[in-house]
């Protein structure tokens, strides 16, 4: 059994998967994550003992510490995955490879698992990430930009405090609420658009792959040829685990 664990700027993602299917996925927020009780690992409440456990962490320090505590009851070693030049088939084309987030690099692991072909890879969540992998598994570059979660906090903090709760995205928004929402809503959709037709003046036909907390509905507002996958750095965490697994034997 493999330990996939994803620790994003907000939350932390788990799963443990057999080799064919994914068992016992969970989610909790950082805040929840940090207060466990000391005696109630989240990671040994269902299974124990992983072959392998595969880490992606763009959390921070603290949040690898407490990783670090949380998996040390295990006998294998975590893998903590870090950008890299190649791995899996897919060849890290960024200026320097190791400054690419762990995140990003599993996704795109995971997209040239689903995909044979180019994929604009998308993953929606604290920060909004739009990464273009060639056919032939090269990541050519992408995009960072705020979440639409995190572009309500900024206009909520720093201007005359306008709402920060979810609204509603209409094609006319006539409440303030309704406004912010569409107008974060259409950056995204329109960031990600723009990428895409960057990439296909350079690619045959790419799919966007999309996935993250906000991925789902940020799929249904694009109209290129899309496909949603919900956990998709997992899967990549998965892929490579089982790499690793195949190459010592």
């Amino acid at each position: 059994m493999i330990l996939a664990i994803d620790a994003g700027n907000s939350r932390v993602k788990w799963g443990w998967h057999d080799g064919t299917d994914w068992h016992s996925i969970a989610t909790v927020s950082l805040i929840e994550f940090a207060a466990s009780s000391d005696h109630v690992n989240p990671f040994s409440v269902t299974h124990d003992d992983p072959e392998r456990i595969v880490i992606s962490n763009v959390a921070g320090d603290g949040a690898q510490q407490l990783l670090v505590n949380w998996t040390s009851i295990f006998d294998a070693e975590p893998l903590w995955l870090r950008g890299e030049a190649e791995r899996c088939g897919v060849k890290n084309r960024y200026e320097r490879p190791e400054q690419l987030g762990a995140d990003r690099w599993a996704a795109l692991v995971a997209a040239r698992g689903v995909h044979a072909g180019a994929s604009l890879v998308v993953n929606a969540g604290t920060a909004t990430t739009v990464d273009m992998l060639a056919a032939d598994g090269s990541f050519l570059g992408g995009a960072i930009l705020p979440g639409v979660e995190l572009m309500r906090f900024v206009l909520h903090e720093h201007t005359g405090r306008l709402p920060i709760q979810e609204g509603r995205h209409r094609d006319m928004p006539r409440n303030t609420i309704d406004a912010i929402e569409t107008g974060c809503r259409h950056a995204q959709a329109g960031a990600v658009e723009r990428m895409y037709r960057v990439f296909r003046d350079m690619a045959d036909a790419p799919l966007c792959i999309v996935s993250g907390g906000a991925g789902r509905l940020l799929a249904d507002q694009l109209a290129m040829p899309r496909r949603y996958v919900e956990n998709l750095v997992l899967e990549g965490l998965a892929r490579i685990a089982l790499s690793e697994r195949q190459s010592a034997k």
